[in-house]
């Protein structure tokens, strides 16, 4: 079988993960809770590679800045769509609040902790090279992802999510897509079946695109609710945590195809797209998910909300945020190394395996405290970290990018 053909395949194979449970949904199958997770978790599987092919593809037509950011956006809108039903139920049973908390802290720290560590380990074994500049890789997203983390160490605080969050943080969402869309259109690095849709004629290729996003839209749409219940029920039967379930287990599903986009970009030789890729979906997931829980939270309630924290939900947030805020001192000098990528995966995987209150506030603090100690230690994390506001200011107020002629 030739590449095309395989592809091909590969694109079928995906849209076919989804029949099995989108049949048994409108046949309204309602059986084991394990199954249900199963089934959903596989459909939602297939249409996440779906997604992030179409994705992909985009970058014909759009900005490359603009299309890693909808790529970044669309890869993990099943993570969107289950933290979105368990905030909604929230509003109607509090037992269901910390779920949607358990989800969003989950995807963010699995994102920073395997995600961007990843593409730099991939990356250092196909080539040996043990530091990958990102000069041309994370320019507005550093200035955005690092207030977007000063603010979140104020939730815990809080001790709710509120609609002041939904204002300051959708904010900065905006800001982020205004300006990576200022930014010229250029030629992507397609390869697998996004090289295939990505060769068709123009017209075909923008009807098979959009085809794949609303075909995965649905699947999501019919796939969300029963896998998320699926998840808490499954808990309950095999006298697992929920919490954890939900924490770990949905964001695996649902963020698995983001990962291999950006495994592939460093295996082919493009590790500053495939780490800009995953700081992309960090900036996503920290400024409009967390934004958008109050946003629903109040839909659901019909009328003004916030949702509120326990401790246990409290603790996660700072866990997160202090892990976000190491992360942006690691890139600040727009630079990664594999010393970086190894801390990331080492003290993720640590406090992975010790879930207790005193290790997450231990962790949070260790965390904040190797940032001082970078920023104090580096003269070039420091300027990065000063230089962030001024470039995004420079990139709001500066001329657009001419287009470059698109295919």
């Amino acid at each position: 079988m030739n590449g095309d053909g395989k592809n091909a395949l590969l694109i079928a194979g995906s849209a076919a993960l989804a029949v099995p449970w989108v049949a048994l949904r409108l046949a309204g199958f309602h059986g084991d809770p394990i199954v249900v997770a199963a089934l959903s978790g596989v459909a939602i599987l297939g249409a996440a590679f779906l997604l992030s092919w179409a994705s992909e593809v985009a970058q014909l037509d759009i900005s490359q800045g603009l299309a890693l950011a909808v790529l970044a956006l669309v890869a993990v809108l099943p993570e969107y769509a289950v933290d979105m039903y368990f905030t909604w139920k929230a509003a109607e049973d509090p037992q269901y609040a910390p779920f949607a908390i358990a989800n969003m802290t989950g995807a963010n720290r699995l994102l920073i902790g395997v995600g961007w560590s990843s593409v730099i380990f991939i990356y250092w074994w196909r080539s040996r090279r043990t530091e990958v500049p990102l000069e041309n890789g994370c320019s507005p997203e550093l200035p955005i992802l690092g207030m977007a983390t000063v603010y979140a160490l104020i939730i815990p605080i809080k001790g709710d999510i509120s609609l002041l969050d939904t204002l300051v943080l959708g904010g900065l969402f905006v800001i982020y897509l205004v300006i990576v869309a200022r930014t010229g259109v250029g030629k992507p690095h397609l390869v697998g079946p996004a090289m295939l849709v990505g060769a068709l004629p123009k017209g075909r290729r923008r009807l098979a695109t959009l085809g794949l996003f609303l075909y995965s839209a649905v699947v999501i749409l019919a796939s969300a609710e029963p896998f998320s219940e699926g998840l808490v029920e499954t808990g309950s039967a095999l006298r697992i945590e929920e919490f954890i379930l939900v924490q770990w287990l949905a964001p695996l599903a649902s963020e698995a195809p983001e990962f291999i986009v950006a495994s592939l970009f460093a295996l082919r030789g493009y590790p500053a797209l495939g780490i800009r890729t995953m700081v992309s979906s960090k900036v996503n997931q920290w400024t409009l998910l967390v934004g958008m829980i109050p946003l629903v939270y109040s839909l659901s309630l019909r009328g003004i909300g916030a949702l509120p924290l326990d401790e246990r939900q409290a603790q996660e947030m700072l866990l997160t945020a202090a892990q976000s805020a190491f992360a942006v001192v690691l890139i600040a000098r727009y630079a990664m190394s594999l010393k970086d990528a190894v801390a990331l995966f080492t003290l993720f995987a640590a406090q992975l395996v010790l879930p207790f209150p005193e290790v997450r506030y231990l962790f949070s603090g260790l965390y904040l405290v190797l940032g001082v100690v970078l920023l104090v230690r580096s003269r070039e994390r420091r300027n990065g970290l000063r230089n962030a506001p001024l470039g995004l200011v420079r990139a709001l107020t500066s001329p657009k990018e001419k287009t470059a002629q698109r295919r």
